[in-house]
């Protein structure tokens, strides 16, 4: 239930109030003065709405819609007193002494009638103005955490970009410089991932089927450059293929791996293992460990925690195992809760 205090405003008006004023002879009041009657009930109807709709509001306010909620709250007991001033028709005492004692014997049961359902309508359309009020603050601060978290997300993605240029352009510079055969080659994969990044700059979420293909394009490109001492050893095995995942995600930790787990003079291998069964999401990878020192070699990681603690909160875990000599990622995420 979204809104509540509309079900709590149809049940007031509609049952609670018109109970409550059967209470007081209102049949006898109508049959006799009908423009006092149905102007009291007009009255408190519009206090009701006038509360919850406006006075609780600027209550809420500070400086001047303070005191606006104030000074509403003031006219609508003013204006009560002065209906319930009203005199009807003058009262007959001692006629008939039943023995009863009044508190306020200048009162009459039409005007405690008045005074009554004012106070009632008064507690009740506070109470619904102030929950009103408490979910709407409720939503406005929700949707500025989301707007946060996707500023915040959209960052991330922004800074992703150029580090995978760097570190690939970085790649292509070596290959044309030795006049490596494979150059040609990698320049068209480089391109299409590009491209993808491009396309994928704008949506928060695309298939996994996507994301996988991107993956497999990132490992080509960088085997190409590989020399017979690197091995990698990648497995995928996805059940359905349709799950959306966000872009540029998992492709960090791929990267991770050749930037940090290749060497041209020494024996190493790289395991990269992705495999997802009703929606949930396994990936894993592991490399050596050879000391290679750049500029912003951690941000790439730190970036995607932050991604996955806005994107995911609660519905995924990431263990990193570094013993100095291996290096091993451990992600697991439940795309469909």
């Amino acid at each position: 239930m979204k809104n509540p205090a509309i079900y709590i405003d149809i049940a007031f008006c509609l049952i609670v109030l018109p109970v409550i004023a059967v209470i007081f002879p209102v049949e006898r009041w109508f049959h006799n003065f009908p423009w006092y009657v149905l102007t009291a009930a007009a009255w408190l109807y519009g206090i009701y709405y006038l509360n919850r709709s406006v006075t609780v509001p600027f209550l809420f306010k500070r400086g001047r819609g303070k005191w606006l909620g104030i000074g509403l709250i003031v006219a609508s007991i003013l204006g009560t007193y002065l209906i319930a001033s009203v005199k009807l028709y003058t009262p007959r005492f001692n006629t008939l002494d039943l023995g009863i004692t009044r508190l306020f014997p200048g009162v009459q049961p039409y005007q405690q009638a008045v005074v009554s359902l004012f106070m009632i309508v008064e507690a009740f359309s506070f109470a619904v103005g102030l929950l009103t009020q408490v979910n709407y603050q409720r939503a406005r601060r929700h949707a500025v955490e989301a707007e946060r978290d996707k500023a915040e997300i959209e960052l991330y993605k922004a800074q992703i970009k150029p580090h995978f240029m760097f570190n690939n352009l970085n790649s292509l510079y070596g290959l044309f410089l030795t006049g490596n055969e494979k150059a040609l080659a990698s320049l068209e994969k480089f391109i299409s991932m590009m491209r993808y990044i491009h396309i994928t700059s704008f949506c928060d979420l695309v298939p996994l089927s996507d994301e996988v293909g991107y993956i497999r394009q990132y490992v080509e490109l960088q085997s190409l450059r590989l020399n017979e001492m690197t091995t990698v050893d990648m497995t995928i095995d996805v059940a359905d293929s349709s799950l959306r995942v966000p872009p540029m995600l998992l492709v960090t930790f791929v990267e991770n791996c050749f930037k940090h787990g290749a060497s041209p003079v020494e024996r190493s291998g790289i395991t990269i293992s992705l495999r997802e069964s009703s929606g949930h999401l396994l990936f894993e990878t592991k490399n050596r460990i050879f000391p290679v020192k750049r500029i912003g070699e951690h941000m790439g990681i730190d970036n995607c925690r932050k991604r996955l603690a806005l994107l995911y909160p609660g519905r995924h875990s990431i263990e990193i195992i570094n013993d100095g000599t291996d290096f091993a990622v451990r992600l697991e995420i439940a795309l469909e809760s």
